[in-house]
């Protein structure tokens, strides 16, 4: 009776075996357009890393922008499921008056992550700046015009007391500086301690120290795709929160090991110099949430720059929705 009994249990065990291994988790590719490739981006790929975005059943299709105007474009026309860019670029759209205009549905960093690159790392003041030349971006994207704002804030005015080339597209700003052009530049990790690595520039202060706190990078979709997939973008969202949280809990050199995969060619030391970097400037969310006032002083970082008039300012709630974002930081 005894071995009936055992025959039977081992039975019922291999059958519950079968049945789970032929069952399989469905699985939804979500395919991100990010605005750039940086180590500022980190709670994103911690999230890639440590398997977050998977325990939520997606599958990442990363891809690199190369600006936050491309990034819109591939929202846009449905070449990317999810954009990660400045704000910004959903402010635009919004006031060009389209029905179905992006909705950011998450934030993932909170300042400025460029830093200001020159050719002397001798006793700098922004008054160096004065007579010379700052390669600074695209005109109108977050980079160049939070470097404007920082600017004025330290009496150097873009146009009159400096020049801030706009013609440098954002990924070939570093070329640009290391083949001669320009007296400064404004560049992002690992880039920017890459470059002071190989001897080519100093890097010489922290924009985002300066500008204070912005939404400088958020998540955005158009909102025809968030009511179509309102789970995957709260799967999306959660993951995302776990990734800056991780980041919170860790270290630079435990961040720079979790990431190191997506930085292939870049020491380790260098990446852990630069986690290091981000986090003493505070650069991350702790939480997807963005706030109001946050986006305030971005559209006030807009207008001072002249791409935004004041009656351009938008509705918080129609821009954002924190639902997604609130859910995930509970």
């Amino acid at each position: 009776m005894k071995k009936a009994c055992s025959l039977l249990l081992t039975l019922v065990l291999v059958l519950a075996l079968l049945c789970s291994c032929g069952k399989t988790e469905a699985v939804t590719t979500v395919r991100l357009n990010e605005v750039t490739h940086s180590v500022f981006y980190a709670p994103q790929y911690v999230a890639m890393k440590q398997g977050f975005f998977k325990e939520e059943g997606l599958n990442i299709e990363l891809t690199n922008g190369g600006g936050a105007d491309k990034v819109m474009t591939a929202v846009l026309t449905d070449q990317s499921d999810i954009g990660l860019a400045g704000p910004e670029a959903c402010i635009y759209v919004l006031n060009q008056g389209k029905e179905n205009y992006p909705v950011v549905f998450a934030q993932l960093t909170k300042r400025d992550g460029s830093f200001l690159v020159g050719r002397s790392k001798d006793g700098f003041s922004w008054d160096d700046l004065k007579g010379k030349t700052v390669i600074g971006g695209r005109a109108g994207g977050v980079p160049e015009m939070t470097l404007e704002y920082v600017m004025r804030q330290n009496n150097v005015i873009p146009g009159k007391d400096a020049t801030v080339d706009t013609t440098v597209q954002f990924n070939m700003m570093a070329g640009a500086f290391t083949g001669g052009n320009g007296d400064f530049v404004t560049l992002f990790e690992p880039t920017a301690t890459e470059i002071e690595l190989a001897g080519k520039g100093y890097v010489l202060a922290s924009i985002g120290q300066e500008s204070g706190e912005i939404p400088y990078t958020a998540y955005f979709a158009s909102q025809t795709y968030i009511a179509d997939h309102k789970d995957v973008i709260q799967k999306f969202t959660n993951a995302v929160a776990k990734g800056q949280k991780w980041v919170q809990e860790h270290s630079a050199e435990e961040i720079a090991t979790a990431i190191a995969d997506q930085f292939p060619d870049t020491d380790i030391k260098v990446l852990t110099s630069v986690a290091q970097r981000y986090k003493d400037i505070d650069a991350w969310n702790a939480t997807p949430v963005m706030k109001q006032e946050a986006l305030e002083r971005l559209e006030t970082v807009m207008e001072t720059a002249g791409q935004l008039q004041h009656e351009q300012w938008v509705d918080f709630n129609r821009l954002v929705d924190n639902t997604y974002a609130e859910k995930a930081a509970k």
